[in-house]
């Protein structure tokens, strides 16, 4: 994977590599498929919704690119099983690349938080990106040209905002999970980054339980004066596998605008 004494084309391609990627029906997941595969890589993705996932998969066919899909909920332990039986099987038993992208967001006052929120926000942001990581790790072992792992975090694990204390939680905790398996992994030939957007054009902006105020206030303090297309967050997660990328892992890398600086 080491990008010295490739040539340029090899560095920046995709060509041949095998990926996951979660929650790819839509929004950044959505982006990140169609990234990864237009680079070459053979690609699989999940989702909750089968009709959804299918629609998906017929339009990357007509696209000519090469995706294949199943049914997963990834807050629940035995679907994540399932999901990685069906990648070991589909790829025969090796993986270049996995994305933790699925996620849930919670807007919500930290006080009225239930019990029920707070598991099914930690099982579906975290406990499945840690799982799935320890699932994938025999098969991006298996990889001739060294695994990556890329998380899909966000600004929240940085900064402060109202109504999203449990979901700011998960995305901290991920930017610690990507340090600390970067260390333990490097020695095994495999990366651990992580990309933190900020906000983005997805369904989940145009959440109606959001307050209109935290949003005003927040695009007042984007330097760039504008929420991110899925396409540039996707960009940056396909330089993270790429060999060009070979040297860097243990990073978190915020796309946000500038909004972590001002």
């Amino acid at each position: 994977m080491v990008a010295a004494g490739r040539s340029m084309a090899e560095r920046w391609s995709l060509a041949g590599a095998t990926a996951l990627v979660t929650g790819g029906s839509k929004g950044i997941g959505h982006a990140i498929v169609e990234e990864l595969a237009g680079f070459g890589a053979r690609v699989h993705t999940c989702a909750r919704n089968a009709a959804e996932l299918e629609a998906c998969r017929r339009r990357w066919e007509e696209k000519g690119l090469q995706v294949t899909v199943s049914v997963c909920d990834v807050s629940v332990r035995s679907d994540r099983e399932d999901l990685m039986a069906t990648v070991k099987d589909t790829f025969d038993g090796k993986l270049d690349i996995l994305v933790n992208n699925a996620g849930q967001s919670l807007f919500k006052a930290a006080a009225d938080c239930t019990g029920e929120d707070y598991a099914s926000i930690m099982a579906t942001n975290l406990e499945s990106c840690f799982h799935l990581s320890q699932l994938a790790h025999p098969l991006l072992l298996a990889s001739s040209t060294g695994g990556s792992v890329v998380h899909i975090s966000s600004v929240a694990g940085f900064i402060g905002l109202p109504a999203l204390a449990v979901y700011s939680m998960t995305k901290g905790a991920m930017n610690q999970l990507t340090r600390s398996l970067a260390a333990e992994w490097a020695h095994d030939g495999i990366r651990v980054n992580c990309v933190a957007p900020g906000g983005v054009r997805t369904d989940i902006s145009n959440d109606r339980t959001i307050d209109p105020e935290l949003v005003k206030k927040e695009m007042a303090r984007l330097p760039m004066g504008r929420i991110a297309e899925p396409e540039e967050v996707a960009s940056m997660v396909a330089f993270l596998c790429m060999p060009a990328a070979s040297y860097m892992t243990g990073q978190v890398i915020c796309v946000d605008g500038g909004r972590t600086i001002a």
